[in-house]
């Protein structure tokens, strides 16, 4: 209750503030509109846009699932096959030195403007955070538990599936919290470079139409898909990797 009072309050603290500045600076709305116009076209346009927002939710959702199991596949395959290691990791780095904006227009080529480029975008985005993570807290197991493990004559396939998987689930849900922040931004930069549909279509459709309040709109919508995923994301780990002790947020209660 009390964490949905402070995040109610501070909405509307900026809310306050975009008001403000708005009043303050005398911008025109075809600049920076109030949010009282923002969501007037909200309601006016609901049916527009809450059509283009569920092809992009749909479009994160599946690059998100898609992204993490593939993630979480590549992570395996680094910390249980030598060979994969010494070809697949360096595969893995490279593909993020190359800008996104640069593989967008590639994939739209490839796959075309429907949801298949947009959803292979936020995969790209996705698989090198829950890789990395997941594969980080594999190699880096508790030395006790393998000793113990090696005791007890486990196999490699149940040391990896009864010791270092369990080990490892905290890491790979840091990794999956990241990529359900990054993963709105792999979908609509794939809407930006060529779609017929999406929130990204429709902030590009209305700013070129001057409806700078409806582009607002829907950048709004889109805040609120990242955050309900991000927090939905959140409370599902925490139930999944229950055995992980938050000490921090206990302190914190002990502190208020």
């Amino acid at each position: 209750m009390k964490r949905s009072l402070r995040l109610a309050a501070v909405a509307a603290g900026l809310l306050g503030l975009w008001h403000m500045i708005v009043v303050v600076a005398a911008l025109p709305h075809f600049i920076l509109p109030t949010p009282v116009r923002v969501f007037a076209a909200l309601i006016a346009q609901a049916e527009l846009i809450a059509g283009h927002a569920l092809v992009t939710l749909a479009e994160i959702v599946a690059g998100l699932i898609i992204g993490t199991l593939l993630g979480a596949l590549g992570a395996l395959s680094l910390a249980h096959f030598r060979p994969a290691r010494q070809w697949l990791l360096p595969v893995v780095v490279v593909s993020q030195a190359i800008p996104v904006f640069a593989i967008a227009p590639i994939l739209v080529l490839w796959l075309g403007y429907g949801m298949g480029s947009k959803i292979a975008m936020a995969i790209i985005i996705i698989f090198f955070p829950v890789t990395t993570a997941f594969y980080d807290g594999l190699r880096r197991t508790d030395p006790g538990w393998i000793d113990l493990a090696t005791t007890m004559n486990a196999t490699r396939r149940a040391m990896l599936l009864r010791v270092r998987l369990p080990a490892a689930m905290p890491a790979l849900a840091s990794g999956i919290r990241v990529a359900a922040a990054v993963a709105p931004i792999g979908a609509v930069v794939g809407e930006w470079v060529g779609s017929s549909a999406g929130l990204g279509y429709l902030m590009l459709h209305a700013n070129a139409r001057l409806q700078i309040d409806v582009m607002f709109a829907a950048l709004l919508v889109l805040a609120v898909f990242a955050l309900a995923v991000y927090f939905l994301v959140d409370a599902f780990l925490r139930r999944l990797v229950h055995w992980q002790p938050v000490t921090l947020f206990a302190r914190d209660q002990e502190d208020t």
